[in-house]
């Protein structure tokens, strides 16, 4: 599912997201993504086994070990690595089932969807929030104007 309104209500209506394979290392694109949903109102679950601690938040070695619900299972993991991690978030019983850009496994998927979960594949949960509700341009960065215009100094 990626039509515009499922993407805006999911991203309304949860709000407590566990990222497997979020990595302390500030450079690398999870990290980011949680940094940005943190900022943005989410309640961010690191799940990586390499760490204690990530963006200031305790870091659990796989689902199971979270001890709290979680709506959004977010996906850093290789395509083929996905099933695992899919069967984990049914048996928290995750909302959605978010696998972020590149990644794509459409048997993993149908599992989560025949589980009544629902499942997002190959896009980035950080752009689409931004995308959806404000905050994305050319740099990714919110520069407060939204107009279909150019800028005057480009106008020629």
């Amino acid at each position: 599912m990626s039509d515009i309104e499922t993407l805006r209500r999911i991203l309304t209506d949860y709000k407590r997201v566990a990222i497997v394979g979020l990595s302390a290392n500030w450079s690398r694109p999870s990290n980011f993504v949680g940094k940005y949903l943190l900022e943005h109102g989410f309640e961010v679950i690191p799940v990586n086994p390499k760490y204690d601690e990530i963006l200031g938040q305790k870091c659990y070695p796989d689902l199971k070990s979270i001890p709290t619900p979680v709506d959004i299972v977010d996906l850093f993991q290789r395509a083929e690595r996905v099933p695992p991690f899919v069967d984990d978030a049914i048996a928290i019983g995750a909302r959605v089932v978010w696998m972020q850009l590149g990644i794509v496994n459409e048997e993993a998927a149908q599992t989560a969807r025949d589980a009544g979960l629902e499942v997002v594949m190959d896009r980035c949960i950080k752009i689409e929030y931004a995308r959806l509700f404000g905050g994305l341009n050319t740099i990714g960065v919110n520069t407060g104007v939204i107009s279909a215009r150019r800028p005057t100094v480009f106008n020629r």
